[in-house]
């Protein structure tokens, strides 16, 4: 079973910045195209970044500009680049496959932006 493991996340001001960094038991994330979703409270979980199967990369539209998605294949990690962070940008962020068979969601790392 492949456990999800979110960090990075914090309380940062309006325009800030923060990188967020996933990482999995096992070395698998390589091996599949990865993105990072969030969910804000009262809402539902949404996909904000992510891989595609030929290596590209795509983003919602909220964030495009602002969030850059990466991945260290040697290192096994796949990362959220957050810049020019806004109080909509406010939730917990996950990563996980962007498509079927996702893996088991992990605990997501809380992201604050206070205006």
């Amino acid at each position: 079973q492949v456990h999800l493991v979110e960090s990075g996340g914090g309380s940062v001001q309006h325009g800030g910045s923060l990188r967020l960094s996933c990482a999995a038991s096992g070395s698998i994330l390589r091996f599949r195209p990865m993105g990072w979703y969030r969910q804000a409270p009262g809402k539902q979980r949404e996909l904000v970044a992510s891989f595609t199967r030929g290596g590209r990369t795509t983003y919602a539209t909220s964030v495009e500009g602002r969030f850059t998605i990466s991945r260290d294949n040697v290192a096994d990690t796949v990362s959220l680049q957050m810049n020019s962070l806004k109080p909509e940008d406010t939730a917990v962020y996950y990563c996980n496959a962007p498509n079927p068979p996702y893996f088991d969601w992990g605990q997501g790392t809380h992201v604050t932006v206070s205006s």
